[in-house]
């Protein structure tokens, strides 16, 4: 009798972000960067020992401006209340314009995404980047389905001061979420006590902070790395307990392909 053989593992599919272009499209887009100039200028970088803020920066694409300019509001309601100078030429349908009025700055995307069937993009500005004058404004789009490109808005936070964007600045910052995963989580209050094990992991954290901190008073060390516990950045409890395989430090994003695509 034969052996019997072992059944192949399915392989895992990758899930595509596709963006579709026409001709003349060149989307500027890139895996969203890590660093922000903000956090590079603070004293010994120190932001980045926030693995929260780290991975966020991170965690998606950016597209970048075509041109430089500079844009200003009145401070009225109407769409020609914003007046727009480029500063590189750039051809029209890429250029930022004034559209719906409000104090609002619209960029056209030129790109139509598609989605695994069930996933949405979310759509906002870079995260943890600060813009003097102008925020950006926040969408999420059923791009499993849509045919229709979208627009990343920004809105002037105050009137008569003039914002600048820089050629290739990231403008618009876009990542996959599921469809409908938050309205299937249900919430509840609970103590502490109901969680096994969690009061006595998060007072050990909690002793071993102050005592970190008072470390830190008496001795400060030279050292930047030494100032700072690593506990949640190396995945660890205050007991060097590990936690899951799945704790990351850094993202790895796939970049755009293609013949369209205009590195950033």
């Amino acid at each position: 009798m034969e052996p019997e053989q072992a059944e192949a593992a399915p392989e895992l599919i990758a899930p595509e972000l596709i963006a579709y272009v026409f001709p003349g499209w060149e989307p500027r887009i890139r895996p969203a960067d890590h660093r922000r100039k903000w956090m590079d200028q603070s004293p010994e970088s120190f932001p980045y020992r926030c693995l929260p803020l780290k991975i966020a920066n991170s965690h998606g694409w950016e597209i970048l401006s075509p041109c430089g300019f500079t844009a200003l509001w009145n401070g009225g309601p109407l769409a020609e209340d914003v007046s727009v100078h480029c500063v590189d030429p750039v051809p029209s349908p890429d250029a930022p314009v004034p559209l719906f009025g409000q104090g609002v700055l619209t960029f056209h995307i030129p790109a139509i995404f598609r989605t695994p069937p069930g996933w949405d993009l979310w759509i906002s500005g870079p995260p943890n980047s600060m813009k003097d004058g102008v925020a950006p404004l926040s969408g999420i789009v059923e791009t499993d389905w849509s045919p229709y490109t979208f627009t990343m808005n920004w809105r002037f936070t105050r009137p008569n001061h003039p914002v600048h964007f820089a050629a290739d600045e990231p403008i618009c910052f876009l990542f996959p979420i599921e469809r409908g995963a938050a309205e299937r989580f249900r919430t509840r209050i609970a103590p502490i006590d109901e969680a096994d094990g969690l009061r006595q992991q998060f007072e050990d954290w909690s002793r071993s902070r102050t005592a970190f901190h008072q470390e830190m008073a008496l001795r400060p060390p030279t050292t930047p790395a030494d100032k700072w516990q690593k506990h949640y950045y190396r995945g660890v409890d205050a007991r060097e307990q590990k936690g899951p395989d799945t704790h990351r430090t850094r993202l790895n994003l796939c970049p755009f392909s293609g013949p369209a695509q205009k590195p950033g």
